[in-house]
């Protein structure tokens, strides 16, 4: 039986902060739109008129409504599975299959993702073909989203049991030092994957060809070879078929680091802000945004494995959930369920760090675009524009969760004292 112990009412006092946390911060945001969703900012005037502002509004409305059902969903599928027994009835009958240790966390993980994924399949169908719909943004069909949603899982099947079984087996058989040999582990599947993303991954859901313009491709090149970088390609690759939201990025890594473009983006940006979009991205890899990321995220994923081989031993947190024997793959998830409400308080200070990045990110690309450096703020207008972006968030819920200055302050910004207005 679970038990009420400290333990227990520690975990549910963070749990429900948490959650009472996000409700509140998206309430705040929809009530502050509410009341100034109808003003066309001084940076937008011009730019959009009182009825797309109106669908911005009601699109982040919307939206929110949305998340938090699916959040709250969630947090109720975690408590249900958490409090009523089912963890010990699963562990208990696992245990009487007799079956090796690696094959019984891999079945345990197995049923709890099921569950996970079960619960969130009707809000990603809400979310595509209503939503997204509404709002002009969705175009996919109900066939590409189901091959989308078996090559998902399959894919994801294939990789996470290759990396639970190395775990597992790590743990298994080296239960002093398992930590370290996880964390090794663990960064080099990171790296594996972001170098092989854009070659295996990537083109299994979608076409990637060379960009048809050759001025533009020419002039991505041209740039990237003034700041000392190179790339494997610039490619377009076939968004639009899935939806009309536009964006551009960076992916892989060494030989196989490339450019990607949306068509939905080359349909509707000029190449210069095509061009300064891509200025901000070469932005973050000049200043080292990504390998800072990167760092930090292996040196915590070192401490909460250490952490994690600390704790997995003892007894009162799997008392606490109604399981009478230590389990080391049980103890992970525990482990993971208690310390993810955390996450909730310390993200205003990762969207601050973040924040910091995009400025310096723009920064650059004032400086590398030169006479033409107000295509960057022309771009961020039409992206706001085309993808109905909240113009009037809440400066707390902005503060909290933002990893991006709001729009209109970071427009501002750049179209501020020392930017470059182009001709």
């Amino acid at each position: 039986m679970v038990q009420f112990n400290t333990l227990m009412i520690f975990y549910l006092a963070l749990f429900l902060l948490s959650v009472l946390g996000r409700f509140l911060l998206t309430r705040l945001n929809i009530g502050h739109l509410r009341c100034f969703g109808n003003r066309i900012p001084e940076v937008f005037r011009g730019r959009i008129d009182g009825d797309t502002l109106t669908r911005m509004r009601d699109y982040t409305v919307d939206s929110s409504r949305f998340a938090s059902v699916e959040g709250l969903t969630g947090d109720v599928v975690t408590l249900v599975v958490l409090l009523s027994g089912f963890l010990p009835w699963l562990v208990t009958s696992l245990g009487g299959l007799k079956l090796p240790f690696v094959p019984t966390g891999l079945l345990f993980f197995g049923v709890l993702a099921v569950i996970s994924g079960l619960a969130s399949l009707p809000f990603s169908l809400y979310g595509t073909f209503v939503i997204e719909k509404r709002y002009g943004f969705s175009t996919i069909s109900f066939q590409l989203w189901l091959i989308d949603l078996v090559k998902g899982i399959v894919i994801t099947i294939v990789l996470m049991g290759i990396l639970l079984s190395a775990f597992l087996s790590l743990m298994f058989y080296a239960p002093g030092s398992w930590w370290l040999w996880v964390w090794l582990v663990y960064a080099s599947f990171q790296m594996l994957m972001v170098w092989l993303y854009p070659l295996v991954i990537a083109p299994l859901f979608n076409r990637y060809e060379p960009v048809g313009s050759e001025s533009l491709r020419e002039a991505i090149v041209a740039m990237m070879a003034r700041v000392g970088l190179k790339t494997e390609g610039v490619f377009q690759v076939d968004e639009g078929k899935r939806s009309r939201h536009s964006n551009a990025y960076f992916t892989g890594l060494g030989a196989t680091k490339r450019i990607v473009l949306y068509d939905t983006l080359l349909a509707s940006h000029s190449d210069d802000e095509i061009l300064a979009i891509l200025s901000h991205e070469i932005g973050h890899w000049k200043k080292r945004h990504v390998l800072k990321q990167l760092l930090f995220m292996e040196a915590a994923a070192l401490f909460v494995f250490y952490l994690a081989w600390r704790l997995i031993g003892w007894d009162m947190l799997y008392r606490t959930f109604g399981i009478e024997q230590v389990v080391p793959f049980v103890g992970l998830l525990l482990l993971a369920v208690l310390f993810e409400p955390l996450t909730f308080f310390l993200t205003p200070i990762a969207s601050l760090v973040l924040r910091r990045f995009e400025r310096e990110a723009d920064d650059f690309s004032r400086h590398l675009m030169g006479d033409k450096a107000a295509a960057l703020a022309e771009a961020l207008k039409r992206l706001a524009k085309d993808n109905l972006a909240n113009l009037h968030p809440h400066p707390l819920y902005a503060g909290f969760y933002y990893t991006h200055p709001p729009l209109v302050e970071r427009i501002a910004r750049i179209e501020g004292p020392g930017s470059k207005k182009g001709t």
